[in-house]
């Protein structure tokens, strides 16, 4: 990125402008352009913002914007194949878990969680232990022997006794 920082910053002074001039003219921070000419990619947000300053910059010194992007993506394609699965793994974590906590709660946009239903399982429970309770009843009093009672009562009974 070294490289193609000081070639954009050969070409400007090649076109007598001045960094000031250009950041003005480009609505941009001259740090901003400072930094993009010294190779300093950690001054911008992230890669995207990077490209697009290049190309607005190579278009504005009379470049041609392609030719320019295309070198920028080659360093982007060296520098990010560098990058270890692991790293880029938690860095995506990361992103997630910023996205989870700047999210906007409110009662219009939270999610509400649909409490489990425990009432259809009582009921089912209930209605099991009742219908066993009226099938044991009704056995119970089929298989039952009525009772005799006629032997019971001492009724009419002639017996003569003779000793």
């Amino acid at each position: 990125m070294k490289e193609l920082g000081e070639y954009l910053r050969r070409m400007r002074v090649s076109n007598g402008v001045s960094i000031t001039e250009a950041a003005e003219d480009l609505d941009l921070a001259p740090s901003l352009l400072e930094n993009l000419e010294s190779g300093n990619v950690r001054a911008f947000k992230d890669m995207y913002e990077l490209r697009e300053v290049v190309k607005g910059y190579a278009k504005y010194l009379g470049l041609s914007p392609e030719k320019v992007v295309d070198e920028f993506n080659d360093f982007l394609f060296e520098h990010t194949s560098k990058i270890s699965l692991d790293d880029i793994k938690v860095a995506q974590k990361s992103i997630n878990d910023k996205k989870d906590e700047n999210k906007i709660k409110s009662p219009y946009t939270k999610e509400y969680k649909e409490p489990k239903k425990i009432w259809p399982i009582i009921y089912i429970i209930v209605g099991i232990v009742l219908l066993i309770g009226i099938i044991y009843l009704i056995i119970s009093n089929i298989n039952k022997a009525p009772v005799r009672t006629d032997e019971l009562k001492g009724g009419n009974y002639n017996y003569e006794f003779t000793y």
